[in-house]
């Protein structure tokens, strides 16, 4: 009995190792720039543990540079409800993907479910704010920039970005001083326009009153007095 309980054990221990073994293989080569012959043992070690989280991010990155889109979503998407504590990461390399197939509305649904499972995850609030500037979602991707520069105070595009929302910023002021002068320039038109009515109005008026006082002039037919003599 103790010799079978010892092979089982050996047995649970040589399948261990060997997952083990496959998912350094695998996490090396993909450290090394070896996608293509990392992509091999990391399928193994996800057989091995379907459980491990880490084993899919890893192999979603190498589907990634071998360029395989659609093979990364999917192993993203099944990783994000078992993702745990790197549900943030997960769904944050979903929105990249989107963004970068130019899915706008798929990818800003990423970004936020990212921010939804970290408040402080900075790269889901820039994703989020580059995706709102292609969606013309100006206001916002201010707002997630801002946002983003205080989880990072020293980010390497900090002045870039400060730029832009200048930019931005600039552009909204210079569309409120045109929406000012337009909505000043229809005023005055309509001011304009009531002042010629009402100066029409008043002369139509005029006429009428002074129509009443007017006699008839040849219109009537006048009275004759005198008697017809006949030649």
């Amino acid at each position: 009995m103790k010799k079978i309980i010892f092979i089982c054990l050996l047995i649970i221990i040589a399948v261990f190792c060997y997952g083990q073994s496959n998912f350094t293989k695998g996490e090396e080569l993909m450290m090394y720039n070896k996608p293509s012959e990392a992509l091999e043992f990391l399928i193994r070690a996800m057989s091995d543990d379907p459980s491990s989280v880490t084993v899919y991010l890893y192999l979603g990155i190498v589907y990634e540079q071998l360029g395989m889109m659609d093979e990364a979503i999917a192993i993203y998407r099944r990783a994000l409800p078992i993702a745990g504590n790197l549900s943030a990461n997960v769904a944050n390399n979903l929105g990249n993907l989107y963004f970068h197939r130019g899915n706008i509305d798929m990818a800003e649904q990423y970004y936020t479910q990212a921010i939804g499972f970290n408040g402080v995850f900075s790269g889901a609030f820039l994703g989020r704010a580059n995706i709102r500037i292609k969606a013309g979602n100006l206001q916002n991707a201010v707002a997630d920039y801002e946002h983003y520069l205080t989880l990072e105070p020293r980010s390497p595009q900090r002045n870039s970005i400060e730029q832009l929302i200048t930019l931005i910023r600039s552009e909204f002021a210079a569309e409120e001083m045109r929406k000012l002068i337009a909505e000043e320039e229809e005023r005055r038109i309509a001011e304009e326009r009531q002042r010629l009515l009402d100066a029409v109005s008043a002369s139509l008026q005029s006429v009428a009153e002074s129509s009443q006082g007017i006699s008839f002039g040849a219109e009537s037919v006048e009275q004759y007095n005198g008697e017809f003599e006949l030649d």
